[in-house]
Order: structure tokens, then C-alpha cells, then sequence
């Protein structure tokens, strides 16, 4: 289950592209969520409480999220609550590390910003292991390029990753160090001086240290089952066009769900039809494509 809900970083581009991968190249079931206007049935990434659909989660075995501040109703975040909590795994992608901005005090505790004893930070800090602290590179300005984090080069979800070949045009978010737990970084965010892929690298302080903008993770549930999570800070539809992001992504998905043997030497990551992604940023109508349903994402 892959669910999306952000109005910046076109994840309603990002997932459903994700999710013809892993479904045709490698032969997942896949269903995508969508933030859609309830007046008329369309994908509007700016309706911030409502994605439809949740209730699915109760079959799923992973849930791939990607939305930012959203404000849902208790009748559909009590389904994200309940997958979480039962103990399966979860890859997080950009801002999950800041999901949800509740109004209801109900599932408070997954605020981005929650101080609630024990939970502090929220579902980003306590599942995925960071909420949402800073923009460490200049934004719109100032790129990422994935680094292996020193030993991390031999882990299954680099298999096939050629280095270097990770990349965004979304800047390098900050995170506090060490990451929380057992987190362990796979993948660190050389901060570049433009958006280009082979452009050089920042000098001074922001790259000593780099940040973690992957890694791996366990959460424990209430009863004690342990959950598999990867998160990457990195994911936008600009970052989803760089081959090594895609395969990092495909290749978490194997792992979060216990496949690692099953992780191919050089994954399939090819694009199905034509993928020109938007340009991040906040958007009404010129960035985003509107009057789109699900029904017509379907029939690509």
C-alpha cells in the first residue's frame, strides 16, 4: 500500500510510477492512495484531511508513505495507527518524517511535533526516526547526492546501486545526531553547490559532518513485535528520476518485507511510459496536474 499526500514534492507523480515498477517489473500487488477533493472526486494534493482508502491497510503488508502535515479525520488515521501498531513494516519517504499535523487529540501523539512523554516527535521521530528539524542544504538551490556511509557498501539495499548515482535536486534535510535507536544510515547527503548531478560539492561546515538521508530502523509496537522500516529524506518526482534513488527505493521494499535474498543483482527500475516529473513547490494548479482521478492513473 502506498500512500501519498504531500503539496509539494508531487508525490501523487512519484508513487504511482513506484508502484507500476514494483508491480510489473517485480511483481508486487500495489495500490496507491490519493488526497482527493470530495466535492468532485480528483487528486488535489492541497486537501490535507482526506485520503480514502486507508482502511485497505488492514491487508497490507507494507505501507510506503509519503504525504506531509496531514490533518486527518479519526475515522482514517485510526487505520495508519492501527498498521503501524500491528507491527509490520513501513518505508518513509521526504516529509513522512513530518506525516501527519493533527487537530484531534485522538492519535495526538503522531503529531510531527508531539510532546508526549515517550513519543516525542511524533510518528516521524518514533517510527521513522526523525521529524522534521531543518533544511541543511539551501532549498531550491543546493542538491543531494548519496554517499554510502562507510561499511553500509555490501548492505542489500545498495545491491546494484552504483555510487553516485543517487541524486536530487531536493536539498539535504538536517537531523539530530545520533539518529534515534538502532537506526543505522546506509546512505549520507553530500550537499552539491547546484541541482545538477555532476555538479562539485559544498565546501565547509555542511558537509562535516553529511547527514543521513537513508536508513534502516526497527519499531517495536506496544506488544513487542519488532517492524522493519526504512526511511530516505530524499523521494520527490525530481529525485525519483535519477535511476540510483529508484533502485535504493525498489530495493527497500524487498527488505522492509523480509525478501532481501530476493533483492536481484541490478533491480529493473525502468520507467513504464513516460515520466516527466514536476518541479517541486508549493503549487494550485501549475505544477500539479489537476482533474485527475485515480481511475485514470489506473488505466496507464
Amino acid at each position: 500500500m502506498l500512500v501519498s499526500g504531500d503539496e509539494e514534492y508531487r508525490s501523487e507523480e512519484t508513487l504511482p510510477q513506484l508502484a507500476r515498477i514494483l508491480a510489473r517489473r517485480h511483481g508486487f500487488d500495489c495500490t496507491v492512495l490519493f488526497a482527493i477533493d470530495p466535492k468532485d472526486g480528483t487528486i488535489d494534493p492541497n486537501v490535507n484531511d482526506n485520503i480514502p482508502g486507508l482502511e485497505n491497510l488492514k491487508a497490507a503488508d507494507l505501507m510506503v508513505i509519503l504525504a506531509r502535515w496531514r490533518n486527518l479525520p479519526d475515522e482514517q488515521m485510526k487505520h495508519v495507527v492501527e498498521y503501524v501498531e500491528s507491527g509490520r513494516p513501513v518505508v518513509g519517504m521526504r516529509t513522512a518524517t513530518h506525516a501527519f499535523k493533527l487537530a484531534s487529540k485522538t492519535y495526538g501523539k503522531y503529531t510531527w511535533d508531539s510532546q508526549e512523554p515517550g513519543y516525542e516527535g511524533g510518528f516521524g521521530r518514533q517510527v521513522l526516526g526523525e521529524t522534521w528539524i531543518s533544511h541543511h542544504g539551501t532549498h531550491g538551490k543546493e542538491g543531494t547526492r548519496g554517499i554510502f556511509a562507510p561499511g553500509q557498501e555490501g548492505h542489500p539495499i545498495l545491491r546494484g546501486v552504483t555510487p553516485g548515482s543517487i541524486f536530487g535536486t531536493t536539498d539535504v534535510y538536517g537531523v539530530r545526531l545520533p539518529l534515534p535507536g538502532d537506526s543505522a544510515p546506509l546512505v549520507l547527503g553530500e550537499v552539491t553547490e547546484t541541482l545538477e548531478p555532476v555538479s562539485p560539492a559544498v565546501a565547509g561546515q555542511k558537509n562535516h559532518p553529511m547527514m543521513p538521508v537513508a536508513w534502516t530502523k526497527t519499531y517495536r509496537r506496544a506488544f513487542g513485535k519488532m517492524a522493519r522500516v526504512f526511511n530516505t529524506t530524499m523521494g520527490a518526482s525530481q529525485d525519483f528520476a535519477q535511476e540510483g534513488t529508484r533502485r535504493m527505493l525498489v530495493n527497500a521494499v524487498y527488505w522492509a518485507l523480509g525478501l532481501e535474498a530476493r533483492i536481484p543483482e541490478r533491480s529493473d527500475v525502468a520507467f513504464f511510459g513516460e515520466f516527466k516529473p514536476s518541479k517541486f513547490g508549493f503549487r494550485k494548479n501549475e505544477e500539479w496536474k489537476p482533474g485527475v482521478r485515480p481511475a485514470d492513473l489506473a488505466k496507464e
